[in-house]
């Protein structure tokens, strides 16, 4: 059901209508990508882009202690993007996915990965339920398309639980689909909102975050949403 002109798109989000969806779905590439598996330029395009956007911020990002590059994968589905490009840049992830069975394909795709102590906690459960640690922070932040799955002010609230275990100069990254006007689009299929960049910027302001780059991700698709990568970083910065 559409929103009507009064209600706001992320209004419509039930988290448990997403949960039922992507339990559903097979985890696989093609089944966390929507069918942009590896048979598509989707996957290799996408770690192509943030590594050149990690590598772009690298100055900015430079951590106070090199031996503790903890880094978290939000919403990390089978552990693609920690395989693929977290392990690359960071000592250990930690990882945050509440479908079982794709948590399940991840200690799969990640067994090697964690024989080498390169892979920390996973977190079986939603943003919105998430603890962070308390006996160590994080260097690196990484939310890559699931942060649609939260209302508007439910995310807010998890931004600002990602600046509280920050380590000092650390840094969230953001990559989600964008609309191409200010319109947010709600997707009943799997219950989520696909947001402007406008509101975007708006939901980082009122989370305490501020902008320190951003670019669209080439190569993909044209058929498919426009795909942005934020770096944030807190207004007031962690001490």
């Amino acid at each position: 059901m559409d929103p009507t002109p009064t209600e706001k798109a992320d209004s419509n989000i039930n988290y448990d209508d997403a949960i039922d969806y992507w339990t559903s779905i097979p985890a696989t590439v093609d089944g966390v990508l929507g069918g942009y598996g590896e048979e598509t330029v989707v996957p290799a395009m996408d770690v192509v882009g943030s590594n050149h956007f990690l590598r772009k911020l690298k100055s900015r990002m430079i951590p106070v202690d090199k031996s503790q590059m903890y880094a978290i994968d939000m919403g990390a589905g089978i552990g693609r993007v920690t395989k693929n490009l977290l392990v690359k840049h960071s000592n250990r992830v930690d990882l945050l996915e509440p479908v079982i069975p794709f948590v399940d394909q991840m200690k799969v795709e990640l067994k090697p990965l964690m024989e080498e102590g390169k892979i920390g906690t996973i977190y079986d459960v939603g943003m919105q339920d998430w603890t962070p640690p308390a006996d160590y922070k994080y260097w690196l932040i990484w939310c890559q398309w699931c942060v649609g799955h939260l209302p508007d002010e439910n995310l807010i609230e998890f931004f600002k639980k990602c600046i509280s275990t920050l380590q000092p100069n650390g840094t969230i990254i953001v990559k989600e689909n964008n609309t191409p006007s200010d319109t947010d689009d709600f997707d009943p299929q799997d219950s989520s909102v696909t947001r402007s960049d406008h509101k975007f910027r708006e939901i980082f302001d009122k989370a305490g975050l501020k902008l320190i780059a951003t670019e669209r991700q080439k190569g993909l698709p044209k058929e498919l949403y426009p795909v942005r990568m934020y770096a944030l970083k807190p207004v007031a910065p962690n001490s």
